[in-house]
């Protein structure tokens, strides 16, 4: 016989998520005691803690660390159960958890998710936004559902399914001398490790483009600053600070605007493949099987 329910792996799943028993009561529709009362049976039951108490907030210890993989895979079952029989619009709210890396959380998947949501009112939405590495990492750990990376995964436990291309290009202030001068003559790579670069932070996907595509044929660069954030980068680049390397969907509002420059260069074509995170061996709900195909149709 079974001595443990759905619904207090349920629980378990949206403490682990939330940190709390009153932010998983609001998750997931119950009363704090009711939520409470389902961990203390969870727990006897397992014989075991699961988490590891800190003032008001609830950390996952070693043990529901690794049960908490299993747990959303069980849940996830249990729910495609439940919609086996439905069709893809889910008849009560269907809250989707997503990570993605900064350049496509900004600049290309609100229009997506915007356009999914006026054609399926009851599903939601809760986007984490982080560096390539922080995406796969959530990934891994089973706080989201899929996630969306525009960097090379170097995770194995994870699924990585190819979805568009993007271009980066090289980008100066327009008053900048490589400017003028890469429109009479394509700019060399001595003439690029001359110069000052603003590059993102270590773990991020365009950093490691950028290093694979730029820093190969340069050998080294003065790097003038460090930035979290490619529109900070784009500002510093604007108003003189130095060259970078960016995804052109960033980068090209602000040379439509006169703001920035492409700097034309002997360098090969830099392209890379941003892609779709998935744990191995999960099984996609018709809702995320959705949105997926959004995602590839709009590519």
């Amino acid at each position: 016989m079974l001595h443990l329910s759905l619904r207090q792996w349920e629980v378990f799943c949206a403490i682990a998520h939330s940190g709390s028993t009153v932010a998983a009561a609001q998750t997931i529709g119950l009363s704090q005691s009711a939520v409470s009362a389902a961990l203390q049976q969870l727990e006897a039951g397992l014989g075991a803690q699961l988490f590891a108490r800190s003032g008001k907030r609830l950390v996952l210890n070693d043990l529901g660390r690794s049960l908490w993989p299993q747990a959303q895979a069980l849940l996830e079952l249990a729910l495609q159960l439940e919609q086996a029989t439905q069709q893809t619009e889910p008849m009560a709210p269907v809250v989707l958890r997503l990570a993605a890396s900064t350049t496509i959380a900004n600049h290309v998947l609100p229009a997506i998710l915007a356009d999914f949501m006026q054609r399926y009112a009851q599903v939601q939405f809760e986007v984490v936004i982080g560096n390539t590495r922080e995406v796969a990492e959530a990934v891994s750990e089973a706080s989201v559902d899929l996630g969306f990376i525009e960097g090379v995964s170097h995770w194995p436990a994870l699924e990585v399914q190819p979805w568009r291309e993007d271009e980066l290009v090289l980008i100066a202030a327009p008053g900048h001398a490589l400017v003028s001068t890469g429109d009479q003559m394509p700019i060399t790579a001595r003439q690029l490790a001359a110069c000052r670069w603003l590059l993102r932070e270590e773990g991020s996907g365009t950093r490691e483009a950028v290093e694979f595509s730029v820093l190969s044929q340069l050998r080294e660069w003065p790097i003038a600053a460090v930035l979290g954030s490619s529109e900070a980068i784009c500002t510093a680049v604007a108003r003189g600070a130095g060259i970078s390397c960016l995804s052109r969907v960033i980068a090209q509002p602000w040379i439509d605007r006169g703001e920035l420059a492409v700097l034309h260069s002997l360098l090969p074509p830099m392209r890379r493949q941003f892609s779709l995170l998935q744990r191995q061996g999960k099984q996609r709900s018709p809702v995320l099987q959705a949105l997926v195909q959004a995602c590839e149709d709009a590519a």
